[in-house]
């Protein structure tokens, strides 16, 4: 079981920056079998930069739930399941910041569809989000926007799964884990 998820903060840092989107898309190795999204109010400024990429502003999350009202939900979808995203470690450790400052420690296997696009997809010359989903005609509807990027991903790891499970298609060796 994997979550497949994205988030938009106000920043780069996690200890300094917050989440203003988050969406998760738990798949089954197969298909989406459950999924949550939902604008976060960060209880801070948003910087224009950050609009200016994402189009979330201020007012839109002035009336959004707050980390800690969906900290619950959040620990329970993504329960049991390996924690997905491209160049995670940004998303990872975002969502552990937001917990540690909840007093709570939040912990999942992680796999990175970065580290995975480059084995299993070779010879890109970009392996940011945008790119590698126009070179492999992946639609990305509302990009910098957690939904948007987080299906995205869903559909780039349902390629790297078949390289995976058929190896023939990427000329790769049979392997038994996926990373």
């Amino acid at each position: 079981m994997f979550s497949i998820i994205d988030i938009e903060t106000t920043g780069q840092r996690a200890q300094q920056g917050k989440i203003t989107e988050i969406a998760i898309y738990v798949h089954n190795g197969t298909k989406v079998i459950d999924s949550y999204k939902t604008l976060v109010n960060p209880e801070c400024h948003i910087p224009y930069f950050i609009t200016k990429l994402t189009g979330i502003d201020n007012q839109m999350v002035a009336n959004a739930p707050k980390f800690f009202e969906i900290a619950k939900k959040v620990v329970e979808i993504t329960q049991g399941t390996t924690f997905v995203a491209h160049n995670v470690s940004f998303d990872y450790k975002f969502i552990q910041q937001e917990y540690l400052r909840l007093g709570y420690e939040y912990k999942r296997k992680t796999m990175c569809t970065v580290k995975l696009s480059r084995k299993y997809l070779p010879g890109h010359s970009s392996y940011s989000l945008g790119k590698l989903c126009d070179d492999l005609s992946i639609k990305i509807d509302g990009r910098h926007r957690a939904g948007g990027d987080a299906l995205a991903t869903v559909k780039l790891f349902e390629i790297i799964l078949q390289k995976h499970v058929n190896p023939s298609l990427s000329g790769q060796p049979v392997q038994r884990k996926l990373f």
